[in-house]
């Protein structure tokens, strides 16, 4: 496609969407939508809610997906479960920070330590 033709279409898509842009500009519909949304933003800082908090209130059953929500957004960590086949010892532990488990990678190496990972 020439560069004039391509040019021509971009215009010809920004003017239409232009158009659409200003019919939702003097859309009512919008413009209820768009002042119950600041309304509702500004009652919900008046009062120190979030989203979450006021769905929470207002549908509890809507929070309840099976795991625990929790603030960070973060998922929980799970249990790792490691059996030292040399002596038999089992360190459960829900990060790498566990001083056993460092020990054991300090002597063993970190990668024969994962392979202990039940």
């Amino acid at each position: 496609m020439s560069k004039l033709a391509e040019y021509k279409a971009l215009e010809a898509k920004l003017a239409e969407q232009l158009a659409q842009l200003d019919a939702l500009k003097n859309d009512e519909e919008l413009k209820r939508e768009i002042d119950f949304e600041q309304k509702l933003r500004s009652l919900l800082a008046d009062y120190g809610f979030s989203l979450r908090q006021v769905i929470a209130i207002l549908d509890p059953k809507a929070t309840r997906t099976g795991t625990p929500v929790q603030p960070s957004g973060r998922k929980a960590r799970t249990v790792k479960r490691y059996k030292n086949p040399h002596t038999d010892e089992v360190v459960e532990t829900k990060g790498g920070n566990h001083r056993v488990l460092k020990e054991w990678k300090a002597e063993y190496g970190s990668d024969t330590v994962e392979s202990w990972l039940q």
